[in-house]
């Protein structure tokens, strides 16, 4: 499948994922030009805040790969990715993603992701939910013995 074949899928996807009660999202990841996992929108209908259709795809797309890594593979979203989703892109180490509503389109139909980047620039403490660090130095022993594990697996 070419980019545009795939990108059309994705948009597909994001219509599929309002009959099913989710918001209008698809994501596909791709391998040389082959689909290894599609994901809509599914925060309404499973009732988890993290099923953003990227997400979706992402953990399908690791499991199917037997992979924490989707190195060698892309992303293309019906939508520019939320911060959450751009993370998750991050940590699974996609090589390139591809979008097509942007932002701006999502927050014109009420999906407004500018709080989040916001929020992200501000200090912990300044935060709508404020971060309060709590037993760092009990907590400090789990990172130590991580630094010291022989056979730890780096990601």
């Amino acid at each position: 499948m070419d980019q545009v074949q795939l990108m059309l899928r994705a948009i597909a996807l994001s219509t599929e994922a309002m009959q099913h009660g989710g918001g209008p999202f698809g994501a596909v990841v791709a391998k040389d030009g082959r689909i290894v996992a599609e994901g809509h929108n599914r925060v309404t209908s499973t009732k988890d805040p993290t099923a953003h259709a990227e997400v979706v795809a992402i953990r399908e797309a690791c499991s199917v790969l037997g992979s924490y890594s989707l190195h060698g593979c892309e992303i293309y979203c019906s939508c520019e990715p939320c911060p959450m989703c751009l993370a998750a892109i991050y940590w699974a180490r996609l090589d390139r993603i591809y979008y097509a509503n942007t932002r701006d389109d999502a927050a014109r139909v009420g999906f407004d992701d500018a709080f989040l980047y916001h929020e992200l620039g501000r200090e912990g403490a300044e935060r709508t939910i404020p971060m309060v660090r709590l037993l760092g130095k009990e907590a400090i022993a789990a990172f130590q013995a991580w630094e010291e594990k022989p056979d730890k697996i780096a990601y």
